[in-house]
């Protein structure tokens, strides 16, 4: 049992390392500070992007992991 939950541990925190190395920068600099936020199409179709999505997947994964982790240390 704890070997199974050791693959699905390793598993889960590989797929977390690259979903987290391939969402973009949050920040959008100096350039952003300066010129404020302006509301565009890009902006208002924001829940339908790919970044998005995996945001939405790192929580998840982060979720899993977390469980998996507890689960290692209590058993």
């Amino acid at each position: 049992m704890t070997i199974a939950i050791s693959i699905l541990h390793l598993i889960s925190c590989l797929f977390l390392i690259v979903v987290i190395l391939f969402q973009s920068g949050k920040r959008s600099g100096l350039s952003g500070a300066i010129a404020g936020g302006a509301d565009t199409f890009m902006t208002k179709t924001k829940a339908k992007t790919w970044d998005a999505k995996l945001a939405k997947m790192t929580k998840w994964v982060a979720l899993v992991f977390v469980a998996l982790t507890l689960a290692l240390n209590f058993i």
